[in-house]
């Protein structure tokens, strides 16, 4: 019989182009330090931590570890859900995060800093948080992920398909998120799209990219749903359309500061059930990943998974009071 409190701690050797490997020693000792008893193992491919989490859970695991970064936690989760042997709110998840990006750690105010976000595993402070059921179209078929922070289409996807091949290609850096952004912008158009929010099409209109949040922060700390609540039962989309090229250092400005509902060319639309169409199809990405291409639709699991948050995201530290507006409509300015 497993121990209760014992953590399976899921490793991604090459998460920060390496880092985790060579800060392990150090975060081994805080884990020891913290009493924080936990078998450490090491991904060896990808989809390698959805494997691992599914095996952990039937042998009897209930707690997980995931030392990595976003993509590291998007499989961690979704083995939390292909897994069957106990509900998904009975499994815990926690982050230490050495990762590139970081950004769902930013929404729960987890420290980067080992030896505190270490401690804050130690008090478990937990918090039941929505997850996105995607579905969407991938070599002819449909296949289905789970989304624990942001995705996005259009735009959005393929600045990652170019930020993912500056990384494999040894580029690293905070800024590479934006010049992926920048040099993509200057070639991609707009595209044709029809978006339905809960059952109701809001958008048939051109448009460059669009953002399905249940998490604040995506692209290394831009916020493209900024006043999005992990525990609403309801996704915060945002629609951007056609921006000029002059407009993107405002638009920059924005998106890292918050403020994207400010811009004209921004629309915001809130539900637990969302559908996007395009012509021709453009692609997606999930936390950060790859998929396929539209269409995709999105469906809410209203606090469906346990994971372990900061003392002062509880608190209410974190917050900050969303602006008005329509559950279906666009966001009032």
């Amino acid at each position: 019989m497993m121990p209760e409190n014992k953590w399976f701690a899921i490793i991604n050797p090459v998460a920060g182009h390496g880092r985790a490997l060579d800060d392990l020693p150090t975060i081994s000792r805080l884990l020891r330090e913290y009493d924080i008893d936990c078998e450490l193992v090491f991904t060896e491919h990808k989809h390698h931590a959805t494997q691992l989490t599914v095996e952990a859970v039937r042998a009897g695991y209930r707690r997980m570890i995931v030392v990595g970064g976003d993509g590291t936690l998007h499989e961690v989760v979704n083995g939390i859900f292909i897994q069957k042997e106990v509900p998904t709110t009975e499994v815990q998840v926690a982050v230490i995060a050495v990762g590139t990006g970081n950004d769902w750690i930013r929404m729960f105010g987890i420290p980067r800093k080992y030896s505190e976000a270490i401690r804050a595993i130690a008090e478990n402070h937990t918090f039941l948080q929505d997850v996105g059921v995607v579905s969407y179209e991938e070599s002819s078929y449909r296949q289905t992920r789970y989304m624990p922070n942001v995705g996005g289409a259009g735009l959005d996807a393929a600045v990652i398909r170019g930020f993912n091949s500056l990384k494999s290609r040894g580029h690293h850096g905070r800024l590479l998120y934006v010049l992926s952004l920048i040099a993509t912008f200057c070639r991609y158009r707009s595209t044709g799209m029809r978006i339905w929010v809960d059952g109701e099409q809001v958008v048939n209109d051109w448009v460059l990219s669009t953002s399905v949040g249940i998490g604040k922060y995506s692209g290394g700390g831009m916020m493209q749903t900024p006043d999005a609540v992990a525990d609403d039962g309801l996704f915060d989309l945002t629609v951007i359309s056609k921006i000029k090229w002059w407009q993107v250092p405002k638009a920059l400005k924005c998106l890292f500061n918050g403020g994207i509902y400010s811009l004209p060319q921004v629309s915001f639309y809130r539900g637990s059930k969302i559908r996007i169409e395009s012509s021709p199809e453009v692609p997606i990405e999930v936390d950060g990943e790859q998929l396929g291409t539209t269409s995709v639709e999105y469906t809410i699991l209203h606090r469906a998974v346990q994971v372990v948050v900061s003392e002062r995201f509880l608190r209410g530290d974190l917050l900050r009071s969303p602006r008005p507006r329509s559950r279906y409509g666009v966001l009032t300015k």
